[in-house]
Parts: C-alpha cells; sequence; structure tokens
C-alpha cells in the first residue's frame, strides 16, 4: 500500500498527485480525529509527538540520547496511561528504543569496533554483582513485577555507560549532546524556579496537569522544608522531590561551571552565564543541603586545580550568603544540618544506625534488591554508599569504588594531555566536576542508586561514559579533527 502510494504521488499526471494529496489528507484528518475523539486534545498532542520523536529516535542512536537526555531532566516520572502488567514510563521507552537501536547497529556491521575503555570491566564486574545479589536476595523475598521492573531499569541505566561509550565517538557528536544537557538543564531549572515564585495555587494547578502522565497532583505537589507548609517553600521543577532536583543540578551545574572560563564555550558566553547562574539559583531554592555541599566542594576542588579566578567566586558567594538578610532563613537550615538539629537530619542518623545493623549481619554481599530477612531490619537509607553496602554488600561497595576511583585516574591522566583553554578540555573538566559532586552529595543521599528513582542513575553513568569519550578523544587526538583546537 505504501508503495502504491509513493508511485503515484510521483506520476506525472498532476490529477493523480492530486488525488493521492487528498487521500493522504482524509487518511490523516480521520485517523487525528478519532485520537481527539477518543484522548482528548492534550493526549493527543503527546500521541503525536512521541511518535513523531519515536521515529527520529528510531534512526540514530544520537538523538536517542537527545531525547533520553530531555526526559530525564524534564519530565522523569511521566509515565504512558495504559497497562502492560505494568505501566511504562517515558524513561523506559527512551532507553528501550535507544538500545534497540544500539542492538540494530551491532547486528547489522554498522557498529564500529566495540569500546570498552579502562573502566568497562570494573563496571561490568559492578552490573554482574547485583544480578547476583538480586537474584540471592530472592531466597528471603518475594518478587513482585515493581521490584523486577526497577531492578531492570537500574541495570539499563548503569547499561548506558557502555552505549555512550559506543555511540558516541566523535568530538562533534560530544559537544553536541553536551549542548543538549545543557539546554535541557537551563529549562529544567528554569521551570523551578518560575514554579517557586510563582502564587502557590497556580503552580499547582500548573504542577497538576501533569496528571495526564501520572504525576502526582493536589496541595500536596508543593514541597516544603520538612514536609511543614509553615516552613519555606522547596523547588521541585518537574521532578518531584526537591532533593533528586538537588541531585540533579550538581550534575548539570557542574558540566556547565567550566564552559564560563573558556574562550570559546560551545554556546554564546551570556547564554552560558545565564544557564549557569538558573541553575545555581534553583540548586539553591531546593534547600538541598547535600547537594549544595557536594557542589561546592567540588567547585573548589577545581578552582584549586584549573581556575582560580573560581575560587574568589566562591569566596564572594559565601561572604554574600553570610551578609545578606535574604539568605539568614537558609543559613540557619544549613547549620541545623550540620549540628544535627532538625528533624531531617535526626531522622538520617537513625537511618545510618540502622544500615550499619543490616550491613555487619550481611557484610560481604548484602541481602539484594527485594527485602531484608530480619524482621527488624530494612532498606533504605539516605547514603548511596550505605545503600548499595545494605543490597550488595561490600564486595559490590568496592566494586562501585573502584570503577569511580578509575574514572577519575584515567581523566586525570587525559587532563594532564589536553590543551589548555581548548573546548575539549573544558568538557572533559566538566564531567570531573559533576561526576565528584554527585558522588560527594551522595553521600548523604540515595538517588544515584535508588531503584525509585533511575532516571538519576541514568544521567550518573551516561556523564560516567562521556567523560571517558572526553578522555578517548584527547589521548588518541581523534575527534573530527577538530581536537586540537585552541581558543
Amino acid at each position: 500500500m505504501l508503495e502504491l502510494l509513493q508511485s503515484a504521488s510521483n506520476s506525472p499526471n498532476r490529477y493523480v498527485r492530486l488525488a493521492v494529496t487528498l487521500l493522504i489528507c482524509l487518511i490523516a484528518g480521520m485517523v487525528g480525529g478519532a485520537l481527539l475523539g477518543y484522548l482528548g486534545p492534550l493526549l493527543t498532542i503527546v500521541l503525536v509527538t512521541a511518535i513523531a520523536i519515536g521515529i527520529m529516535v528510531l534512526r540514530s542512536t544520537q538523538v536517542g540520547l537527545y531525547v533520553l537526555t530531555g526526559v530525564i531532566c524534564l519530565l522523569p516520572f511521566a509515565t504512558l496511561p495504559i497497562d502492560i502488567g505494568f505501566s511504562p514510563t517515558l524513561l523506559d521507552i527512551a532507553m528501550g528504543a535507544v538500545f534497540f537501536v544500539w542492538a540494530m547497529q551491532i547486528m547489522t556491521h554498522r557498529q564500529g569496533d566495540f569500546m570498552a575503555t579502562p573502566i568497562g570491566l570494573p563496571v561490568l564486574v559492578f552490573i554482574l554483582l547485583a544480578i547476583a545479589t538480586f537474584i540471592a536476595g530472592l531466597a528471603h523475598a518475594s518478587l513482585t513485577a515493581n521490584i523486577l521492573r526497577h531492578f531492570a531499569e537500574i541495570i539499563l541505566c548503569i547499561s548506558l555507560f557502555f552505549l555512550t561509550v559506543n555511540c558516541v565517538r566523535t568530538r562533534r557528536q560530544l559537544e553536541q549532546l553536551v549542548v543538549v544537557i545543557l539546554l535541557a538543564g537551563f529549562c529544567t531549572a528554569a521551570i523551578g524556579i518560575v514554579l517557586y515564585f510563582l502564587p502557590r495555587d497556580l503552580s499547582i494547578r500548573i504542577l497538576s496537569t501533569l496528571r495526564v502522565v501520572r504525576y502526582p497532583s493536589g496541595p500536596g505537589v508543593l514541597r516544603y522544608v520538612e514536609d511543614n507548609p509553615d516552613l519555606s517553600l522547596r523547588a521541585i521543577s518537574t521532578v518531584v522531590d526537591p532533593n533528586i532536583l538537588g541531585g540533579m543540578l550538581i550534575l548539570l551545574t557542574g558540566l556547565a561551571i567550566p564552559q564560563l572560563f573558556v574562550r570559546d564555550p560551545l554556546l554564546p558566553r551570556r547564554w552560558i552565564s545565564a544557564t549557569v547562574a538558573t541553575m545555581g539559583l534553583c540548586l539553591i531554592l531546593t534547600f538541598s543541603r547535600s547537594s549544595l555541599l557536594g557542589l561546592s566542594i567540588a567547585l573548589f576542588v577545581l578552582g584549586v586545580v584549573r581556575y582560580r579566578r573560581l575560587l574568589w567566586a566562591l569566596l564572594a558567594a559565601a561572604v554574600l550568603a553570610l551578609i545578606l538578610p535574604q539568605t539568614q532563613t537558609y543559613i540557619q537550615h544549613f547549620l541545623e544540618g550540620i549540628r544535627g538539629e532538625d528533624l531531617a537530619t535526626q531522622m538520617r542518623f537513625g537511618e545510618y544506625k540502622d544500615a550499619l545493623i543490616l550491613i555487619s549481619r550481611y557484610p560481604w554481599f548484602g541481602v539484594g534488591f527485594a527485602g531484608t530477612p530480619d524482621i527488624d531490619t530494612y532498606l533504605g537509607v539516605s547514603s548511596v554508599y550505605l545503600m548499595i553496602a545494605e543490597k550488595m554488600g561490600l564486595i559490590g561497595l568496592l566494586s562501585f569504588i573502584t570503577a569511580a576511583g578509575l574514572f577519575f585516574v584515567h581523566t586525570w591522566q587525559a587532563f594532564r594531555r589536553t590543551i589548555r583553554n581548548s573546548g575539549i578540555e573544558a568538557i572533559l573538566l566538566g564531567f570531573q566536576t559533576a561526576v565528584l559532586g554527585a558522588l560527594l552529595g551522595g553521600t548523604l543521599d540515595h538517588y544515584l542508586f535508588n531503584l525509585d528513582f533511575p532516571h538519576t542513575a541514568a544521567i550518573f553513568w551516561m556523564y560516567i561514559g562521556l567523560g571517558m569519550v572526553a578522555a578517548r578523544l584527547t589521548l588518541t587526538a581523534d575527534s573530527d579533527g577538530d581536537e586540537t583546537k585552541t581558543n
């Protein structure tokens, strides 16, 4: 049928071409009308947009990574209103599509030589240990469809490392993906700021429109310090949880800041400045102390290693925060956390104590991902390292730390060989800073390895992969002939 329409559309007879055009318009109108009548205008727009994006994703892994980045930053919890045993999320579909295209490229020999990278083996060991401990943990906990689905998502998220290092091969591809990440990060930060300063009833109405993709709705969509409406509002953008947004902004802001210090940034300097300012303000408005502390330490390291001017900027920001009247509430909240005076910090201390009890009982391979063998223990703690140790034991934690450590060793070697003030240096430092900040923030939060938040694990392992791509391009001097470009 399609071949017949195509041949008819190329007919030399203009009446035949006109008839084909009218037929196509008629079919499109009937399908569109049926969708509008059955789904309504909003869902129809979403469906048509999703189909168009899906077609583009199926043509290129690069486009697939663009779409995946957009989903992670803007609609990480969006779920399709259908049930196929479970309700697939946009993240599931985006990851599934990009892995499918990559698999097809491998099967049709369109993919080049497989890139393992120096940290490929530790990452693979980490994945295999996760699978082994998951299976072992089923001996004392029942398997549910929800647990299986979330565990499969986490495995796919970690596997994004291998997809990224094999599909992003040139400097041009790397730069394009970094630009997409920066733009998506700016959008999510801007949305968070706008929703924060709008009248609260209006913010609730706007966020509640996302109920069509199964987001929460109603007054509970807004989040406050200690979940107390009498205390300060916290920015959430479209990420539902302010701490999760804070963790994402570590990765986004850390990648953006080195672009301020090169003569030829990936975007115009005024746009980079606006992007960094927007992300920084949104991070502050999340009131996520672990995220702010993690990013601050990472930026301090960046200033010591490369950009001395950044140290002065951090000092000025700290002084302003201490003396400005508008920031005193924030400073007080931060100090309460350091002194352990607020409820959230006290709950964290309790979680750490319970986690250490669980780890001491099952130290080597943990208890798996489905549940604990003992009635007096539970899975869940606000620290990515303790959470990995709970589920995968100290062996699993060691494999994670080894992979992360080798990432910094290899990217540091590449950094020492980069041309100073070059574009590739800023990209490499951006990924190093972002990953370091996330790992530091993860000391006091669990978003990098929580089954309920796979999108943060996805972007983290994508960053690990892209950092290794930047290192490879530096060490091999093979990036479309542009890697030696200086500024």
